[in-house]
C-alpha cells in the first residue's frame, strides 16, 4: 500500500510517500480502506519530535490518528462491524506506528464508529480528534448544561468551531475569542464573538457580568489566567494545551479514542446540529504541504487528506 511515513524525526523534509507492506488485522480490530485523513496540529508535533517523551514510537513512522473509510476485512473476535461498512476513527494506538496517513489502516474497534450519513469523506475525515476533544472537554470535563454560559478561548479554529456547536447542542450560551475576521463566523455558529489580547477578561465582563461559568481554552498563552478571573469554580476550567490548570484545580485534556462518544458526534452530525467546515484538501502524497498549512494556525475549519 502507499502510505506517508517518516524514518526519523524533523521537519517536513523527512516526509515520504512509501510503499510499504499492508497492516495485519488483529482479532479486535478491522482493516479499513481509508478515503478520508484528517490532518492535526499533533501530527506534526510527532513527527518533529516534540512528543518523544511521551509516546512510545518506532520508524517508519506511518502518521496520522484520524480517518474516515470503508471496513474490507474484520479479525475474528469483532462483532460491531463487518466489511462495507463506512466509519470514522481516532486511531490513537498505545505505540505510534502505523498511522492513517496510508490507504489502508487496521484500526482496534474501540476507536471507530459508524460514519454519519449528512457528513461527505473530507467533512468525516476531520471530525475524529477534533470533535472527540471538543466533545471530551464540555461534557466529560467541564460538564456544560443548559442554561450555563461557557468562554471558548480560540473559538473559530478546528476544535474551537466544533465546541461552539456542541455546547450550543449541550443548551449554552457561548461567548468565544477570536480574530475580529472571523467573528462574524462565530455569529454564523451561534457564539457571541470577542476578540482576544489584552483586555479580555473586561470584554467579557461587558457580555457577561457575573462572569462565565465554565471555561475552555484551546489555544493557551494566557487563557487559563483569564479564565480563573471569570470563573467561579476552577474545576470548571479545562485546557488542551496548558497543563498549569491542573495547579489551580482544573482539567488538562488529551483527548482519548472512545467509539461511544465518536457515534454520539455522528448522532449530532446527523441531526443537522453539527458541521465539519473543512479549510482545505490534499491528496494524500501532498501530506507535507498539508501538514504546512496547519502549523501555521491560521486555518479555519480542518485541514483533510483525500485517499484514492
Amino acid at each position: 500500500m502507499k502510505a506517508i511515513a517518516i524514518k526519523q524525526y524533523g521537519g517536513p523534509e523527512v516526509v515520504e510517500y512509501l510503499e510499504l507492506p499492508d497492516p495485519k488485522v488483529g482479532p479486535d480490530s478491522v482493516l479499513v480502506r481509508v478515503r478520508a485523513a484528517g490532518v492535526n496540529p499533533v501530527d506534526w508535533k510527532i513527527r518533529d519530535g516534540h512528543l518523544d517523551g511521551v509516546l512510545d514510537v518506532h520508524f517508519p513512522l506511518i502518521m496520522g490518528w484520524d480517518v474516515a473509510g470503508v471496513v474490507q476485512a474484520v479479525g475474528g473476535a469483532v462483532t460491531e462491524f463487518e466489511p462495507g461498512d463506512e466509519v470514522i476513527g481516532y486511531v490513537r494506538k498505545d505505540a505510534v506506528e502505523h498511522g492513517t496517513y496510508a490507504e489502508l489502516v487496521s484500526a482496534p474497534v474501540r476507536t471507530l464508529a459508524r460514519k454519519p450519513a449528512a457528513l461527505d469523506w473530507a467533512a468525516a475525515g476531520g471530525l475524529p480528534l477534533a470533535g472527540l476533544t471538543a466533545y471530551q472537554g464540555l461534557v466529560k470535563a467541564l460538564r456544560v448544561k443548559a442554561g450555563e454560559t461557557v468562554l471558548i478561548h480560540a473559538a473559530a479554529g478546528g476544535v474551537g468551531t466544533l465546541a461552539v456547536q456542541i455546547a450550543k447542542a449541550l443548551g449554552a450560551r457561548v461567548i468565544g475569542t477570536a480574530s475580529e475576521r472571523n467573528h462574524a463566523y462565530l455569529r454564523e455558529l451561534g457564539a457571541e464573538p470577542v476578540t482576544y489580547g489584552e483586555g479580555l477578561a473586561d470584554r467579557v465582563r461587558a457580555l457577561a457580568p457575573d462572569g462565565v461559568d465554565a471555561a475552555f481554552d484551546l489555544v493557551g498563552g494566557g487563557a487559563v489566567g483569564v479564565s480563573a478571573e471569570l470563573v467561579a469554580d476552577p474545576r470548571r476550567i479545562a485546557s488542551i494545551t496548558d497543563y498549569g490548570v491542573v495547579a489551580l484545580g482544573g482539567h488538562y485534556l488529551f483527548v482519548r479514542p472512545d467509539a461511544a462518544d465518536l457515534t454520539e458526534l455522528g448522532r449530532l452530525a446527523d441531526e443537522g446540529k453539527l458541521t465539519v467546515p473543512v479549510a482545505s484538501t490534499f491528496p494524500l502524497a501532498q501530506a507535507a504541504s498539508a501538514q504546512a498549512l496547519n502549523a501555521e494556525g491560521r486555518t479555519r475549519g480542518k485541514i483533510v487528506l483525500l485517499v484514492d
